[in-house]
């Protein structure tokens, strides 16, 4: 069954990353864990895997981060490169903490900043699990209806209520009615945070940008990531192509693919149970004996 954590059975702080200050949260101990969040209007570590942390902590150090642009970090991110900009902070964040290898978890945006870290870094990730990652067969046709919403939540008249509870009941998710009130109420009082809205973190200035750049499979280096990688992907997935996986596991050497059926984009939150299961089976024995501290 789904356990959910109590944030206050976390130790949360502020962590300097160059000019940054990155929130974390942490549970558990052994090895480290990292885990980012995907890159929804009000989005935060802590909101994204509330299924997954208590049931992960109990076989890893945990480290919940709110990534640059959300939740209680410092506000703004690169749009000329958001997935290196994160990917060098979070980077940044392991040498700030003293360690020197982790496994990543990432969902939708986290999981292309976790596939940039491990292209820029690659002995830095011993392994990682990515849902739906951002950044895959982005030029192979026009985007998707959910990442419109994404990128457009900002725009026109701002935010609302209305097109935050629209983009998760019908993008995010394959039931939208199994969403609680609470969760998108959450959401949408940190998407309207006078510093979010000064500088929202994924952004459409002028309709949908070229994301030719932002697409991993016109990076060489994707063929020779050697880093063990799990993709987690839901069929009914509106935001990021489910082909994005048949992709990846195509060009990475050591890349394993589940889909899973009737569920959309938030597979760790949707079908938690599996997605905790999978995801410690394959990380248990890929689990260097160091500790991974520095």
């Amino acid at each position: 069954m789904n356990q959910e954590f109590k944030p206050d059975d976390m130790a949360s702080r502020m962590v300097s990353v160059g000019d940054r200050q990155i929130f974390v949260s942490e549970i558990g101990c052994g090895y480290p864990l990292l885990m980012l969040h995907g890159g929804g209007a009000g989005a935060s570590g802590l909101s994204n895997y509330s299924r997954n942390i208590q049931r992960l902590s109990e076989h890893f150090r945990v480290l919940v981060v709110d990534m640059p642009g959300y939740g209680k970090s410092t506000k703004g991110i690169d749009q000329s490169d958001p997935f290196g900009d994160l990917a060098v902070t979070m980077l940044g964040l392991l040498d700030a903490l003293g360690i020197a290898q982790a496994h990543v978890i990432g969902n939708s945006l986290g999981g292309a900043c976790a596939l940039r870290m491990a292209l820029e870094a690659p002995h830095r990730v011993s392994a990682m699990v990515l849902m739906g990652p951002g950044g895959i067969n982005t030029t192979r046709s026009l985007p998707t209806k959910g990442l419109k919403a994404l990128l457009s939540y900002y725009n026109g008249e701002g935010p609302t209520r209305e097109k935050l509870t629209q983009f998760i009941q019908d993008y995010l998710v394959y039931d939208g009615s199994q969403v609680p009130d609470d969760l998108i109420e959450a959401r949408y009082q940190a998407s309207i945070d006078p510093e979010v809205i000064a500088s929202p973190p994924l952004r459409a200035p002028k309709g949908i940008p070229n994301f030719g750049k932002l697409d991993f499979t016109r990076d060489d280096r994707l063929n020779q990531c050697t880093v063990p990688t799990l993709v987690l992907w839901g069929t009914a997935d509106k935001v990021n192509r489910p082909s994005g996986g048949v992709t990846l596991q195509k060009r990475m050497a050591n890349c394993d693919l589940y889909l899973f059926s009737k569920t959309g984009h938030w597979v760790q939150w949707e079908r938690a149970d599996e997605f905790n299961s999978v995801t410690l089976s394959f990380l248990a024995v890929r689990t260097p004996e160091a500790s991974g501290r520095g």
